[in-house]
């Protein structure tokens, strides 16, 4: 077997494919966003939890179709112009949707109706699509899963999965009852009942085989069914009109080199673990000979990649560490998933768009899609997709030249991000996304995550300096930046060291550079963990030489939003450190938060008070604070995401205006002047998806502006790092 680009070749694609001209090849590019919440029934909580799952499109293509597990529904989505989708609304279903197909204007739900794990049942819905009403419903005599249908859409099937209870026995199999595989007949879309037959999958598996646990059905041009049995890690072949069983085999293992297996703060991809279950979730034909699955994992496995088979079982490729080491190369790895399943590469979708054959690999903790050529032998990576939270399915619209995923995670009661379904379209013209990738160093990825603060490498125009908060907080991280080319890119990564080892405790929000090249960091702090506000001072070498805590007037009334950005103002002996406190602290009236001075020479501090604007929602406060020409701009947000966020502005305020008065007493007002709405800027990159933390401004050392978002580490985040040029006018 062939492992694609042992020295991860997409970042060297990503960092060429942006230039392409409008005449190259076409790409992939996200063209719309729509929010699952649009589609809520009149009268239900705006923040009621919903969750697109499983996706299908109408045979026309102009209408999407998803289920929805919290809300007990199907959603609709009118795409008629796929770059302004609408809501269509939302059909109740009397149970759990778990998966959906489409034929002739009608849509096939496989419904979840058991009471317990240990009396499984479910039925088949069939919807008119034009209705919006269920016609009729078949019995399947227990709990379905994946859902599809064959080429003319005469045949279907349904993996009767009877999933497991995860608190029955550790999670671990066997738990009856078995599942097995229920076969159909489809006339213009309409199921008849009495064409059902079951196919008993007992005794196959090499893994409790007296309890197969289907998890993805899929149908050839053969009529012929690949099965997936996750926890059972075995595939199976069943002839689809005879509904038999051919063949089956084990989806076996893999020895996984160069990844990060250790769930510590560290981007170390150096790690290794042997003989890993696949436990193949997603299963696509590409051919009637190959098939393609997703290796997500369940209790045991997961080999982080995707494997392509022949029928035999004899595997043609296999992608080993390779996607996950081009994930982390565009900051989407999530590093809390490491000693488990890594990105969780779960849902899958092929499809030839535009005369070529695709391979769409979802990961579900990544939230990105990996775009494959299959060229008949080694898959070419060609793009990564920026996705919604936890991708969970895909459909693609082929005379559209369309793909649509339905991302699951919905965080609204918190006000995080909802559950979109996302658009993208194959065109002629540039990448979108990445806008920053990362270099390798000494043959791994260097990885990068949460970059909250920026500053400017001082007599190095076209260098930035970043740094990481408290996501990699057991390694807190500094960034050199290479802003002249496009998408940027991450030379070097420097962990920042306290007596020779990683520091800890640090909640880096801000960073600023000296005159002598040394560094000023900005921690946050959160008392409740442990971590201190404070300020460190650090050497090239990313050593901290001196840490400055927080002066007693300033340390009683702090909560935890503490310093956001960190800033020099004036030089030599009247260099006057200024930090940007994100949130009111207790002694702070409401809608004014605190600039806060430190004079490294006097030791001396002091504030100024800064008032913030009114949200209609969430909470407000400062992102950043960077020092240009005789002002200092700050960034303010609020910490909304997507068709909520309102709020995304950089201000301005005089340096002569900047009077610090001591700490304790009546601290002045400053005045603040809007320099810029991020906003547009945001709704474009993303096509509607507004990201929360736009956290980090600077202006390099020739005088251009750019700006980051913070992705969380993808840890409840679509994990999207947005790095842009600001076209500020009337800077000096």
């Amino acid at each position: 077997m062939t492992i694609f680009s042992r020295k991860t070749a997409v970042v060297a694609v990503l960092l060429t494919t942006a230039a392409f001209p409008a005449a190259a090849e076409p790409v992939f590019n996200r063209i719309a966003t729509f929010p699952v919440a649009s589609n809520l029934p009149e009268g239900k909580d705006k923040l009621s939890a919903t969750s697109a799952e499983i996706i299908t499109a109408t045979d026309d293509g102009m209408t999407l179709i998803y289920s929805d597990s919290p809300l007990g529904a199907i959603g609709f989505v009118d795409i008629s112009d796929a770059k302004a989708p609408k809501a269509g609304g939302a059909l109740m279903m009397d149970g759990e949707p778990t998966s959906v197909t489409s034929a002739a204007g009608k849509v096939l739900v496989a419904v979840n109706t058991s009471k317990s794990k240990a009396k499984p049942s479910g039925r088949l819905a069939i919807v008119d699509v034009a209705t919006k009403k269920i016609e009729s419903t078949c019995d399947l005599g227990g709990q379905p899963d994946s859902i599809a249908l064959n080429k003319d859409k005469t045949l279907g099937t349904i993996a009767i999965e009877n999933e497991r209870d995860g608190e029955v026995n550790d999670g671990k199999i066997p738990q009856l009852p078995a599942g097995d595989l229920v076969v159909f007949q489809v006339k213009d879309g309409t199921v008849d009942c009495g064409s059902i037959k079951h196919v008993a999958l007992s005794g196959l598996a090499g893994i409790a085989a007296d309890d197969p646990e289907p998890e993805f059905v899929s149908l050839n041009d053969q009529n012929e069914i690949a099965l997936t049995l996750q926890e059972n890690n075995e595939i199976v072949i069943i002839d689809a009109v005879t509904a038999s069983v051919k063949t089956h085999f084990s989806a076996g293992s893999v020895d996984l080199a160069g990844i990060d297996t250790k769930r510590d703060g560290a981007l170390k991809f150096a790690g290794e673990l042997k003989n890993v279950a696949r436990e193949p979730d997603a299963v696509k034909w590409l051919d009637n000979d190959r098939l393609v699955v997703a290796n997500e994992g369940d209790y045991q496995g997961g080999s982080r990649g995707f494997t392509i088979f022949d029928t035999t079982g004899k595997v043609l490729y296999e992608s080993g560490a390779s996607f996950e080491r081009a994930v982390a190369n565009i900051g989407h790895y999530p590093d809390k998933r490491s000693s488990a399943k890594g990105v969780e590469p779960e849902g899958l979708e092929v499809a030839t768009i535009g005369g070529q054959k695709y391979i769409l690999l979802l990961a579900e903790r990544a939230s990105v899609v990996g775009v494959y050529k299959d060229t008949g032998a080694v898959p070419q990576l060609v793009q990564i997709l920026p996705s919604g939270v936890s991708p969970e399915g895909a459909v693609a619209v082929p005379s559209r030249n369309l793909l649509a995923t339905a991302n699951e995670v919905d965080l609204g009661k918190d006000s995080g991000p909802r559950s979109h379904v996302m658009i993208y379209e194959l065109a002629e013209g540039e990448i979108a996304y990445p806008k920053i990738v990362a270099a390798e160093k000494d043959g791994n990825p260097v990885g990068f995550s949460a970059l909250s603060g920026l500053a400017a490498v001082p007599e190095k125009p076209g260098q930035l300096i970043a740094v990481s908060d408290s996501v990699l907080g057991m390694q807190p991280t500094i960034y050199t930046i290479d802003v002249t080319k496009e998408p940027a890119v991450i030379t070097e990564a420097l962990t920042v060291k306290r007596d020779g080892q990683p520091a800890q405790k640090l909640d880096i929000e801000g960073v600023a550079v000296d005159e002598k090249g040394w560094i000023w960091l900005a921690s946050e702090g959160n008392s409740e963990k442990l971590v201190p506000h404070a300020l460190y001072h650090v050497n090239p070498k990313g050593e901290i030489k001196e840490e400055i805590a927080l002066p007693k007037e300033l340390a009683a009334n702090e909560i935890r939003y503490g310093f956001e950005g960190v800033t020099i103002v004036g030089s030599g002996d009247d260099a006057t450190l200024w930090m940007a406190v994100q949130r009111e602290w207790k002694d702070d009236e409401k809608g004014f938060v605190k600039l806060v001075s430190y004079n490294a020479k006097s030791k001396e501090w002091g504030a100024v008070r800064y008032p913030l604007d009114k949200s209609e929602g969430g909470w407000v406060g400062l992102s950043e604070i960077s020092a240009h020409g005789d002002s200092v701009y700050i960034i303010e947000r609020d910490n909304l995401v997507g068709d909520a966020a309102k709020l995304k502005k950089l201000y301005k305020v005089a340096i002569s205006d900047l009077k610090p008065a001591k700490l304790g007493g009546e601290l002045p007002v400053v005045k603040k002047t809007e320099a810029h709405d991020f906003l547009p800027e945001l709704k474009a990159a993303t096509n509607g998806y507004v990201l929360d933390k736009l956290e980090g401004f600077a202006f390099d050392a020739s005088g251009k502006a750019y700006a980051v978002t913070d992705n969380d580490g993808v840890d409840d985040s679509s994990g999207e790092t947005l790095f842009f040029p600001v076209n500020l006018v009337g800077t000096n």
